[in-house]
């Protein structure tokens, strides 16, 4: 094992010494799942070995250990991102370490821009599959035989029971929810009229810029994957509007709250 990832887990073990059984990654505006933590632990990635930087702003860039009801929460507050120039490596780090320190299942959140019509700002979507456009792929180079096989299957890469409790909570909950599939780009610019429209026929219902890397890398290592996006702009080629981050982060601020509460009430369900 690359020793890069022996002393990140050498030094965080060394603060936190319990064993999280549940990982979570925070994207742009949706950070205040910490607040529902029992908070016993926060490690800025600044002070751990080989940990990447988030240069994102509205990203905290923080490690968070707690607990949420009986879980033990290991949580990424601020993730990292291709258009930053950070390899594939980097970006999926913290995923391997989650890994290393005993997680088993992984909940990411994003925030996307909508391409299927029906649906609209501020609406959930819970990531039923995804189309990796990015021209990256985390798992090039040499396999590391002890995380996993040089071929991964991806036939099922979001775990299913997970998807339909979150539906049910949705439901429950009155939280409008939609399920869909992700196209990951490289970005950092927003996609054009024709582009939105080419993802729209390979059957993209959203767009983004994360997400896919860790979900992979996550799969490498048989981590169960649930991932739910917040649409924050509406990508309707034929009657399309500028968009700037105040706008994405003011949406995704606004409808933190229940994208909190599915994924709160989801890890106690499990």
């Amino acid at each position: 094992m690359d020793q890069r990832y022996s002393e990140a887990l050498r030094y965080i073990k060394r603060k936190y010494n319990a064993t999280p059984d549940t990982g979570i990654i925070l994207g742009t505006g949706l950070g205040g799942l910490v607040k529902d933590l029992n908070v016993e632990l926060e490690i800025p990635y600044s002070s751990i070995p080989h940990f990447p930087l988030s240069t994102v702003e509205h990203h905290a860039g923080k490690l968070i250990f707690g607990t949420l009801g009986n879980k033990v929460v290991m949580a990424m507050q601020g993730r990292f991102h291709f258009y930053e120039g950070y390899s594939m490596f980097q970006i999926t780090f913290p995923v391997r370490i989650m890994k290393l320190m005993g997680v088993e299942n992984l909940f990411i959140s994003n925030v996307s821009g909508g391409i299927s019509n029906h649906m609209k700002k501020g609406d959930l979507v819970i990531i039923d599959d995804h189309i990796n456009l990015q021209t990256a792929n985390p798992l090039t180079g040499n396999n590391e035989n002890s995380f996993g096989p040089r071929f991964p299957d991806m036939s099922e890469p979001y775990d299913q029971s997970l998807i339909e409790k979150a539906l049910q909570i949705c439901t429950e909950e009155g939280i409008v929810a939609h399920k869909g599939v992700y196209a990951a780009v490289n970005g950092p610019n927003l996609e054009t009229r024709a582009e939105y429209r080419f993802l729209g026929r390979i059957g993209a219902d959203i767009v983004g810029m994360s997400t896919v890397p860790e979900v992979i890398v996550a799969k490498h290592m048989s981590m169960k994957v649930f991932a739910i996006s917040l649409i924050t702009d509406e990508c309707d080629p034929e009657n399309l509007h500028p968009v700037s981050i105040d706008e994405i982060v003011e949406i995704a601020t606004a409808s933190e709250p229940k994208l909190t509460k599915v994924i709160n009430k989801l890890i106690k369900s499990i």
